[in-house]
């Protein structure tokens, strides 16, 4: 069975995206006419709302639903009993779990009324820090159900961030849980919330989990656990709890990003827009059938998880693969026995995961079958043409298209792909924007590069430019989180009615788009996106840094490594030392993920005479270009670039 809205052919992709692009509302109108609504929208002259000055945008506001009823209840009549989550755990050795439809919606409907029951109300907002267990995706439906908007931190966050996290959203609840498993590592979750609510007096209620049964504190009046919480419910008989009616523009969720300044951004996205577009890529891209096993090997914690193994999945009545640990343990074979297992038919990774298996040679996948396997995904960054073919040939058997896809956290879900099997793969291209996305390249000044328009005409020679959008697509960022001014700044201020992506871009005379990679300050590391200005932040925070500057360089593995040049306010005894407790700090005030993968300490920093580090020398320094480093006679001290260079890692 496939989806009415489903692409067939290369021609038909065509006629729908010109159609898409002729009249946008209309083609988005016709598609919401497929989803469960307790109050339709009911004019096609008003289901769109826009300009990108302020910026605002506007999908069918006036429109009620509920997220919930779309992604559970509507599936009750005739799929009340086929899978809705596999989980499958850290260690191979236990057992997986297998939620069905009705016993999902029975779980998010008590949970739903757990929130309540602890003063939980619409409006309110939730942060949810916890392991890919179940629960996970429990509370967050929970917290959809009932009109709060829930925020999820990825586990590998800090005290600190979290806390930062906390005090912009002003979330007075947690749901978090003992610890997780992350391969042979066990992450002490409660710990670390203990440690950030430290700075979080308002705080008025952490509901805990119990998963690995770690020691943990738990405060009276503040702590409570979930299993109890759901004996209390049990004990109240009926567990229905009724679907919040919500506005189409009602906010769903807010999903902190890093920015080009050191604060975290709280994306916000919809119930409405973004639950459309969520479904209608998923179904699309990966050309989904009823009955199939789809493996997204995210975190939830991102907005990847968010799009591709909760909301667009379960709202297309689909069967989502949950995965609790890591692809190399106990050993590098780990997802081809997980695909094996479950007989998945779409995996949905990121570049970095597969360069790091790559690593281990053909021997992890000797005995594995991966006949099942009939789609395969990339995400998060853009992928080399190496971990292309590898890919596309040892796993897929030369059989699978690959779709690779580009979106970001503020786009809510994919933006440029191919479709699987229906319009072309090409290696190391995200080829072709999806239906209601105009894309197009613009130069530094903002003016059109000439035959990058996605809506107009194809280049006679390949072309690049700054990726931009020219028009809304539904599952667009709203606003940052009691900062909309922020939201405009970031995204909409640098080249007039364009939203800008912060990537680079090429386009070839087929029309095929190629992700470049970032032109801001802002690092793309194994497919999160971490501000420069943040990490530096951090490392300044060390007693006896100065000044910092960080740069991005290639890195094998992860695509982009992080390269730190510091000044030290005085000689170290021990250099090797210091960079461990530079990369603890910023362990401890950001989380591991934004370690630097390089420190080299300097004793000054290319400025320009009014100050400005200039971070274009330093990082062709770090990527190794050192004889074309450009004119350098207008820094205030030209002298530092020669030491630099002298001390380059």
């Amino acid at each position: 069975m496939s989806y009415p809205y489903q692409i067939k052919s290369l021609e038909d992709y065509h006629k729908t995206y010109a159609e898409s692009i002729a009249h946008p509302e209309k083609f988005w109108f016709d598609i919401a006419e497929h989803f469960q609504w307790k109050k339709a929208p009911s004019s096609l002259d008003d289901s769109l709302n826009w300009n990108f000055k302020e910026p605002k945008v506007e999908w069918f506001k006036g429109a009620k639903l509920n997220i919930t009823e779309n992604c559970l209840d509507r599936h009750l009549e005739k799929d009340a009993n086929t899978p809705a989550i596999i989980w499958e755990p850290n260690d191979p050795e236990e057992h997986y779990r297998i939620l069905s439809y009705k016993e999902l919606h029975f779980k998010v409907m008590q949970f739903a009324n757990v929130l309540k029951n602890n003063g939980i109300k619409k409006g309110d907002r939730v942060c949810i820090y916890m392991g890919m267990v179940p629960e996970l995706a429990i509370a967050v439906l929970a917290c959809a159900r009932i009109g709060a908007i829930h925020s999820v931190i990825f586990g590998g966050f800090s005290a600190q961030s979290i806390a930062d996290r906390l005090v912009d959203a002003h979330a007075e609840f947690i749901i978090t849980q003992d610890g997780a498993h992350r391969g042979n590592k066990e992450i002490p979750l409660k710990n670390v919330i203990d440690d950030a609510l430290m700075q979080c007096p308002f705080v008025k209620r952490v509901i805990v989990l119990t998963h690995n049964r770690m020691p943990v504190s738990m405060i009276k009046g503040r702590d409570t656990w979930w299993e109890t919480e759901i004996k209390k419910v049990e004990t109240q008989g009926n567990p229905i709890c009724p679907a919040e009616e919500m506005d189409a523009e009602d906010p769903l969720f807010i999903l902190y990003t890093s920015g080009s300044t050191g604060k975290p951004k709280g994306v916000v996205h919809t119930c409405g827009g973004y639950m459309i577009y969520t479904n209608y890529t998923f179904v699309n891209i990966f050309q989904y059938q009823k009955g199939e096993v789809h493996f997204c090997t995210a975190d939830i914690g991102w907005i990847t998880g968010h799009s591709y193994i909760l909301y667009g999945p379960l709202s297309a009545g689909a069967t989502s693969l949950m995965f609790e640990g890591i692809p190399t343990w106990p050993d590098a074979g780990r997802f081809w026995q997980i695909v094996d297992k479950f007989n998945v038919n779409i995996l949905y990774t990121a570049p970095t995961a597969l360069r790091s298996l790559i690593a281990f040679g053909d021997a992890p996948l000797e005995g594995k079958k991966l006949d099942s396997l009939r789609v395969l995904g990339t995400v998060g960054e853009p992928i080399n043409e190496e971990a292309w073919n590898w890919y596309y040939e040892k796993i897929g058997k030369k059989k699978c298209p690959i779709v690779d896809t580009w979106w970001q956290t503020e786009t809510g879900g994919c933006l440029i792909s191919n479709i699987a099997g229906i319009t072309p793969h090409k290696a190391a291209y995200a080829t072709l924007p999806l239906p209601g996305v105009q894309v197009l390249l613009v130069d530094e000044n903002g003016k059109a590069v000439k035959g990058s328009d996605s809506t107009i005409g194809l280049p006679e020679e390949t072309v690049q430019g700054n990726l931009c959008l020219k028009f809304p697509w539904p599952g667009i960022i709203r606003t940052t989180y009691n900062d909309h001014e922020r939201c405009r700044q970031a995204y909409f201020s640098t080249y007039e009615n364009l939203y800008f992506t912060g990537d680079g871009c090429s386009r070839d005379t087929e029309g095929n788009y190629r992700i470049t990679g970032r032109v801001d300050d802002v690092l793309n590391v194994s497919g999160h996106r971490i501000g420069t200005a943040e990490v530096e932040n951090a490392i300044n925070m060390y007693v006896d840094v100065v000044e910092s500057a960080v740069v991005g360089y290639p890195h094998d593995i992860k695509g982009q490594g992080i390269y730190a040049y510091v000044i030290l306010n005085n000689e170290v005894n021990d250099e090797a030392l210091t960079k461990q407790d530079i990369l603890q700090t910023v362990t401890r005030i950001i989380g591991a993920i934004a370690k630097p993968d390089k420190i080299q300490f300097v004793k000054g920093l290319p400025k320009t005479r009014s100050g400005k580090i200039m971070r274009r020398i330093l990082r062709k320094i770090a990527e190794g270009e050192t004889s074309n480093l450009g004119d350098t006679t207008t820094l205030l001290d030209p002298a530092v670039v020669e030491e630099i260079l002298a001390g380059k890692m």
